[in-house]
């Protein structure tokens, strides 16, 4: 059945893009965006870039480009800023991460990202216990630190002329926070903030100052940041899409593609043991056990979600997970994901999978960034707010309603995610039944 076209604003003007963090993932998005957009390299990864939607009936052959079908901000009107304690240019950090090759990818566009100098950041070491920096706000009251947030998030708005903005957290991941009372509605987030109190870490307070500022957040850190009911509330109440968190890049990516495997062919699993090498600024942070401990929490939850032992607890009742993230140096930006995983089959006889993953963490990282960055500005314009559970496609722990389970099954949120623009241009829902 057809639907009726969402109203969405066009897509007019500068869109502000503000990065929590100037570190391996927000220079090479830059950067990227940079190259691309002067024609030196293809957007690879990225499905608003790159991805197809299929209309109508299969017979009907209506394939169309996403950004064709959907009115999204080109990537020429995007501008750019950053907060981070390291002051950095963007161009300085592209070349100490060593994601990308200085010659070929870096001083092609020095000019660029030499004009992106960090704003100071608001940081707590206490928080992130393996960084220091000089570029950070005073030590004032944490509501303070939030007013100057907004007052950044204004001023940059003003000075580039931007019709519209967006703030991505691309920040380290800060030491394991539980939800308390501090979190369960903006009454006491306020109260806390006002308190200095030690529930409301750094994350929250930018989260809090781009939602009362009327911008979409987006939550790429594993972070306890938006995922409480405070946050919700601020964004419905201010009428502003959030979405997170911790971006989907590489180990996990494959296991929302093989656990899913298992289960639909009701494949039995003893155990999966996960450890990843990385050397870059993210390794070193994770080296700490509280951060770890933060980023342990969106890799383990994952298996459980997506095989549901409480339904086949014969097959997946008794999972053994381990997961190990280990500081390497020598590796920089190219991580290792190995994961050896322990099935079995038929009349219970064992088997094994082993996987390698060779993979490099800000390059798959980029692609997600940005197209987050276009969807959430998307979804500002549709109207939509609090939770975008259709962009679950990009997290390792995608937010979702209290009362449901989240949906893991990488196939099933790119449905998902296919779905929400085709209801949003008026077109018929696919359910692929085969019944043509």
């Amino acid at each position: 059945m057809e639907t009726s076209k969402h109203h969405i604003e066009p897509a007019a003007g500068r869109l502000g893009v503000l990065t929590v963090g100037l570190g391996a993932v927000a220079s090479t998005v830059i950067a990227g965006v940079e190259l691309i957009r002067r024609g030196h390299a293809e957007p690879i990864g990225s499905i608003t870039q790159m991805g197809t939607i299929r209309l109508g009936e299969r017979s009907d052959d209506r394939v169309r480009p996403i950004r064709d079908f959907v009115p999204l901000a080109g990537i020429d009107q995007l501008v750019f800023g950053a907060w981070d304690p390291i002051s950095d240019t963007a161009y300085e950090a592209a070349l100490k991460c060593g994601v990308l090759d200085r010659l070929v990818h870096i001083e092609p566009i020095a000019d660029a990202l030499k004009e992106i100098e960090p704003m100071p950041a608001v940081f707590d070491q206490n928080s992130v216990r393996r960084l220091d920096g000089p570029n950070v706000k005073s030590k004032a009251g944490k509501r303070d630190l939030a007013e100057a947030l907004r007052k950044d998030i204004r001023d940059f708005q003003a000075a580039h002329s931007c019709d519209r903005m967006v703030v991505i957290s691309c920040a380290s991941t800060e030491t394991f926070l539980e939800p308390g009372p501090a979190h369960q509605d903006l009454e006491a987030f306020e109260a806390a903030m006002d308190a200095n109190d030690e529930s409301v870490p750094p994350s929250m307070l930018y989260a809090y100052a781009a939602l009362k500022e009327g911008v979409p957040f987006i939550n790429g850190a594993p972070n306890l940041t938006v995922d409480v009911p405070a946050m919700v509330e601020l964004a419905l109440t201010a009428g502003v899409p959030i979405a997170g968190k911790d971006f989907k890049s590489g180990q996990t990516l494959l296991k929302t593609v093989l656990a899913p495997m298992l289960q639909a062919r009701m494949m039995g699993l003893q155990g999966w043991y996960s450890t990843n090498i990385l050397g870059n600024r993210d390794g070193e942070v994770l080296d700490d056990p509280g951060s770890f401990r933060t980023k342990e929490q969106t890799k383990l939850g994952v298996l459980e979600h997506l095989l549901e032992p409480s339904l086949y607890p014969q097959l997946y009742g008794n999972v053994q997970h381990k997961v190990s993230i280990n500081y390497y140096p020598p590796r920089g930006d190219s991580k290792e994901g190995w994961d050896s995983i322990d099935i079995f089959g038929w009349l219970g006889y064992p088997m094994q999978i082993k996987v390698d993953f060779l993979c490099r963490d800000s390059i798959l990282a980029a692609p997600l960034a940005l197209d987050l960055v276009l969807f959430t500005d998307l979804a500002k314009r549709a109207g939509l707010k609090g939770v975008q559970e259709w962009l679950s496609f990009y997290f390792k722990s995608p937010q979702h309603a209290p009362d449901v389970r989240p949906e893991h099954d990488l196939f099933v949120q790119e449905a998902n995610l296919k779905n929400t623009l085709r209801r949003l241009m008026g077109e018929r829902q696919i359910t692929h039944p085969g019944m043509e």
